[in-house]
């Protein structure tokens, strides 16, 4: 394992913010993972683990504790099988498993981050979400000291979250396994109206896989959402808010108040979301507030290609970022009675 003191954790994010950590270790297998982990949880010390870093915001102080990069290495692939490690780089591994003629995570492509991160995030886009692929998840589990296997039906997946979200103490994720489809070079029903509308099909139809991964790169990347150093509408978490799941009662309010602000033509987005709920967009909120594509004077804004990203310009910290964030929060919930919720993890910072 590789060990600094008193390291930069910024290079390590995408938004390229953030204080250094007090102890950073990089560990390249499992074993070493699960031994940096034990150490730090036989002598007390904070953890934080750290993937690809496109789901963290660090505060300007830093880490006091130690800093775990996990980059584990590993692709296999046995027909329809396929098992990452944590460290695999994802969009990486949608490259290859497009290349092998099978479907089921292409319209995951461009995401930045870990193979690892998928199951915990419940990653998804464009139609397809890592919980419908996702056969088992490997972890350590620091509670009973030993490394488990959770199959798909006890990961408690759901938009945006997962067990392993939910009990982030406890788990680190060592390898994930999926199950694909093999479609004879198709990909899997095309779900998404906007990839259905660019790729000159109706939803429901399969295209060829790799006309779908190029789809949503180039969609991605217009929303500034493929990770560009020259770029800095990527110098972001991506979406930095999820889209609230609201209930009838709340949706119903939440249309009045729409109504009341922007007139009676005015249709809010709404997608159901299960029974007795109703799924709308944060970026129309953002918008609609006031909050539009480049809004803000100072270091930290939001992207000029799509508002639900805030970026870092260059020159931010991480307390400008969170200065814009509250903004946007505040403005949202007197706007539309709707209160925002960030996407990426915090650490050491809150809104």
């Amino acid at each position: 394992m590789q060990e600094l003191h008193d390291a930069p954790l910024a290079p390590l994010t995408t938004f390229r913010l953030g204080g250094p950590a007090h102890r950073l270790i990089t560990a390249t297998t499992d074993d070493e993972v699960i031994a940096a982990v034990r150490e730090a949880d036989d002598t007390g010390t904070p953890l934080l683990l750290i993937g690809g870093g496109s789901n963290l915001v660090i505060g300007d102080k830093g880490f006091a504790g130690t800093a775990l990069v996990i980059a584990t290495k590993g692709y296999a692939l046995d027909g329809t099988r396929l098992e990452l490690a944590a460290g695999e780089v994802w969009t990486d591994a949608v490259a290859r498993t497009v290349e092998a003629g099978l479907a089921g995570i292409e319209c995951l492509a461009g995401i930045p981050g870990s193979a690892g991160a998928t199951p915990i995030q419940n990653v998804g886009a464009y139609g397809q979400e890592v919980a419908s692929t996702v056969t088992e998840v490997v972890a350590y589990d620091r509670r009973t000291r030993e490394t488990v296997t959770v199959p798909n039906a006890e990961c408690a997946f759901s938009y945006r979250h997962s067990r392993f979200k939910g009990e982030p103490e406890r788990y680190v994720v060592l390898r994930v396994r999926f199950e694909l489809e093999d479609a004879d070079g198709l990909s899997g029903p095309v779900k998404y109206a906007e990839t259905a509308r660019t790729l000159g099909v109706e939803p429901g139809d399969r295209v060829p896989l790799a006309d779908a991964r190029e789809t949503v790169l180039k969609l991605r990347a217009g929303k500034g959402m493929v990770l560009d150093p020259e770029d800095h509408d990527t110098w972001s978490a991506g979406s930095f808010f999820t889209n609230p799941i609201l209930t009838d009662a709340q949706f119903a309010a939440f249309h009045a108040r729409a109504r009341e602000r922007l007139g009676d033509g005015v249709t809010p987005p709404a997608y159901a979301a299960g029974d007795g709920h109703t799924k709308t967009s944060a970026a129309w909120l953002i918008d609609k507030a006031g909050f539009t594509k480049g809004y803000g004077t100072g270091p930290a804004r939001i992207s000029t290609k799509h508002t639900l990203a805030l970026t870092n310009r260059g020159a931010a910290t991480t307390e400008d970022l969170l200065a814009l964030a509250r903004e946007v929060v505040t403005g949202v919930r007197e706007a539309f009675g709707i209160t925002l919720v960030n996407e990426p993890v915090t650490v050491g910072v809150s809104l």
